[in-house]
C-alpha cells in the first residue's frame, strides 16, 4: 500500500495543478510544499463532507425505517469514513514532499494500520448489532437466537480480527506465506500445551449446539451449586448466585455435570414440596384445611391461579406420625429456598397455634439387672 498506481499519481498532480492555477496561485503549481498542503487540506473538507452526509442520512433513516438497526450501522461507520478520508489525503500529501522511501514506506504502513484498526472496531460493533437484531427478530431466525448468540458472535469476531491481522501484515510487508507455514508447526504445539482449554471450546461449541440451558435459566448444579445463567461462551458458562455471587464454570465441567434445569419446562415457574407430620389421633381433615391456608399466605406462592393453586397430600402413615406434603407453585426459581423457609416456619406455628402435636421419635429403654438373682 505504499504506492499507487503512476497513472493515479500523475492524475492526482495534474488536479492539484488545475485548481492552483483556477485559484490564481499557478506560480506555485511545481511547488511540492504547496501540492502537499492543498492535498491535505482538500482532503480535510472531503471528510468533513462525508461526515455532514452520513448524519444526514442518518437522520433520514431514522425517520424513515421501523428498526434502529441501519441507524446504528451507518454511525459506526461514520468515524472510519472519516478517518480513511482524512488519512488517505495526508498520505498523497507525503508522496508530494520530498521524503526518503523508507520514511515514505513507514509512513504509508503506519497510515494502512490506522485504518485497518478503525475499520475492525466498526465491523466488530456492526456484527454484533446485526446478530442481536436477528436474535430478536420475530419470528424467529432458525439459526441465529439467543442460545445461538455466543458461537456466531466469537465467529465474527476470529474472522473480522484474523482478516485485520492478514491487512496488516501486508501493510507492513511482511511475507505471509512464511508465517502460515510457522502457524502450521506452532499450532501443533499450542494444540497440545491447551488440551484444556480447547476441550473448553469444544464442550462449548456441543452446549451452543445441544442447548440444554439458555442464558437466563436458572440451573443447580450436582444438586448443590444455584444461579442463573448470565452467559455462556466457548470456555466457560457464567451463573448469578442468589447471593449475587458470579460462579465461572469451564464448559467442561458443565458438559459432565448432572444439571436440573428449573427454567427447562413450559414456564420459569416451578413447584416446591414440605413435608409435615401429626400426632396419630389428629383430624385429617382440619389438618389439612390448616396446611392450606398456611400455603395460601405465603407470599410469592401461587394461590388463587387455576392449575397452579397449593395441594396437600396425605403421604403416608409413618411409625409414630401421619405425614403430610405441602406443594406450592412459585413464579420463579430463585424464590424456592425463601418459600421453603417461609413455608417451614409458618406451618410450625400454625400447627402448634392449633395445638396439633408434632411428634418426634420416642424410645422407652427397659433396664433389666443381670445380677439380680430370681426368686
Amino acid at each position: 500500500m505504499d504506492r499507487l498506481p503512476d497513472e493515479l499519481d500523475h492524475a492526482g498532480l495534474d488536479l492539484v495543478a488545475t485548481i492552483l492555477h483556477a485559484l490564481g496561485l499557478q506560480d506555485h503549481a511545481t511547488d511540492p510544499g504547496w501540492r502537499a498542503w492543498l492535498i491535505l487540506c482538500l482532503f480535510l473538507l472531503a471528510g468533513g463532507v462525508v461526515d455532514f452526509a452520513l448524519r444526514l442520512v442518518q437522520r433520514q433513516l431514522t425517520r424513515r425505517t421501523a428498526t434502529d438497526l441501519d441507524d446504528r450501522v451507518v454511525a459506526a461507520v461514520r468515524s472510519p469514513a472519516v478517518i480513511s478520508v482524512v488519512l488517505l489525503g495526508a498520505w498523497l500529501s507525503l508522496l508530494n514532499l520530498a521524503v526518503g522511501d523508507g520514511l515514505r514506506r513507514v509512513a504509508g504502513s503506519l497510515l494502512a494500520s490506522i485504518v485497518l484498526v478503525a475499520w475492525t472496531r466498526a465491523l466488530l460493533r456492526i456484527s454484533g448489532t446485526v446478530l442481536q437484531v436477528l436474535a430478536r427478530r420475530q419470528p424467529r431466525n432458525i439459526l441465529v437466537e439467543q442460545r445461538t448468540m455466543p458461537l456466531f458472535e466469537m465467529t465474527a469476531k476470529v474472522l473480522i480480527v484474523g482478516g485485520s491481522i492478514y491487512g496488516l501484515m501486508l501493510a507492513w510487508n511482511i511475507d505471509v506465506t512464511a508465517w502460515l507455514a510457522s502457524a502450521g508447526v506452532l499450532g501443533i504445539a499450542v494444540g497440545f500445551a491447551a488440551q484444556e482449554t480447547l476441550s473448553n471450546m469444544l464442550a462449548g461449541v456441543m452446549i451452543i449446539a445441544d442447548a440444554p440451558y439458555r442464558i437466563g435459566d436458572f440451573l443447580v448444579l450436582d444438586g448443590t451449586t444455584r444461579g442463573r445463567v448470565t452467559d455462556i461462551g466457548l470456555r466457560s458458562t457464567r451463573l448469578l448466585t442468589e447471593h449475587n455471587i458470579e460462579i465461572v464454570v469451564p464448559n467442561r465441567q458443565m458438559a459432565g455435570a448432572t444439571i436440573t434445569n428449573e427454567s427447562g419446562g413450559g414456564s420459569p415457574r416451578s413447584r416446591v414440596r414440605v413435608d409435615a407430620s401429626v400426632a396419630y389421633g389428629s383430624d385429617v381433615d382440619h389438618v389439612r384445611a390448616v396446611l392450606l391456608d398456611i400455603a395460601r399466605s405465603i407470599p410469592d406462592v401461587l394461590a388463587d391461579q387455576p392449575g397452579f393453586q397449593p395441594e396437600v397430600r396425605f403421604r403416608a402413615m409413618g411409625e409414630s406420625s401421619l405425614d403430610f406434603e405441602v406443594l406450592a407453585w412459585i413464579d420463579r426459581p430463585e424464590h424456592r429456598l425463601a418459600v421453603i423457609d417461609r413455608l417451614n416456619t409458618a406451618i410450625y406455628k400454625g400447627l402448634v397455634a392449633e395445638g396439633l402435636e408434632i411428634p418426634f421419635p420416642k424410645r422407652d429403654v427397659y433396664l433389666y439387672d443381670m445380677g439380680r438373682r430370681k426368686p
